[in-house]
């Protein structure tokens, strides 16, 4: 062998595990998901834009280790466990309440950051301010906008036609929602049907059952299992021609009818920001949760047409995003 090539094959053998040593030396972010990878891909997009903020780089400046349940919130825990024994600087707990609890369920000493719709009613924390020793996230405020989503959905509707809400039998918070949905239908006068879904065939028949009883117009729960069953539901409130309101705009710009929440992608850019300060140094103990300084209205002007909608002047007036 020629002296040449053997000082190479040695400097490369040296470099190698150099390599090899910095890939490990970087520090590990476990991300837990209930939802699916697919229909999250642009909200993991705003986390990781909120950790370039810091420098902090998947692949160059740390390691991101995923875990995704799909909508199964029994795997839940076990993905937490996973992630727990590789001994992660931080767990993101994404895709709501389920992933939040579950990764609480396995630690009390690593850092947690979250992103939920009602962190202290579903459970995942005390406080705003002081949310625990550590744990901190973003509160999305989803389930106090129902009666606001049901209010503009009636404004779409005739008048006098029941409503119907689609909620997770398997979510933590179903009947308090469930509760809400109806005072707040109590309030415009509209009747209501409740129907309830934790699988792709329990949502078929729930749209049968919404068919048979010749609902109005429906308002979806904000439940992290149907953002997984985005398209489904998009595909069922088409074919059965019931208008549906929903909580992310992720929804209207997929087909569906109208949305009125938080910006979910900024939400994940937020919980990005929160990971990215942990990292650099802050105490998660000093963190308080964060909440949205405004939430989105959009409409879908094609789903309005196919449905045989007219979208009042007042809510067009008000709306933040209109998709033709």
């Amino acid at each position: 062998m020629r002296r040449r090539e053997f000082l190479g094959l040695i400097g490369g053998g040296l470099a190698w595990p150099v390599a090899v040593r910095a890939q490990q030396s970087l520090p590990l972010i476990g991300f837990l998901s209930s939802r699916s990878p697919d229909e999250s891909k642009p909200h993991v997009t705003g986390f990781l834009r909120g950790l370039e903020a810091f420098g902090i780089v998947d692949g160059k400046t740390a390691k991101i280790d995923y875990r995704w349940a799909n909508g199964q919130y029994d795997r839940l825990r076990n993905l937490a466990a996973e992630l727990a024994q590789l001994k992660p600087a931080m767990i993101v707990a994404a895709g709501g309440a389920p992933s939040a609890r579950a990764a609480k369920s396995v630690t009390t000493s690593i850092p947690i950051v979250f992103v939920a719709s009602d962190p202290i009613s579903e459970g995942v924390i005390a406080s705003l301010n002081q949310p625990g020793a550590n744990i901190t996230g973003i509160d999305l405020m989803s389930g106090e906008l129902t009666g606001k989503r049901l209010g503009l959905l009636a404004q779409l509707l005739p008048a006098g036609g029941a409503i119907g809400f689609l909620t997770n039998t398997r979510g933590v918070q179903s009947s308090l929602r469930v509760s809400d949905f109806r005072l707040a239908a109590a309030g415009i006068g509209r009747e209501t049907l409740v129907v309830g879904a934790s699988t792709d065939a329990e949502i078929d028949d729930a749209f049968s059952t919404l068919v048979q009883k010749r609902i109005g117009g429906l308002l979806v729960e904000n439940d992290p299992y149907f953002d997984s069953r985005r398209d489904q539901l998009i595909r069922l409130t088409a074919q059965r021609s019931i208008p549906a309101i929903y909580h992310i705009r992720e929804f209207p710009l997929g087909g569906g009818l109208i949305s009125y929440g938080a910006n979910l992608v900024e939400a994940y850019y937020q919980m990005g920001v929160l990971v990215g300060r942990v990292l650099k140094g802050a105490a998660i103990a000093d963190l308080p949760v964060a909440r949205p300084t405004k939430f989105e209205l959009a409409i879908n002007l094609g789903a309005a047409k196919k449905l045989g909608l007219t979208i009042p002047s007042g809510v067009l007036a008000i709306a933040d995003e209109l998709v033709d």
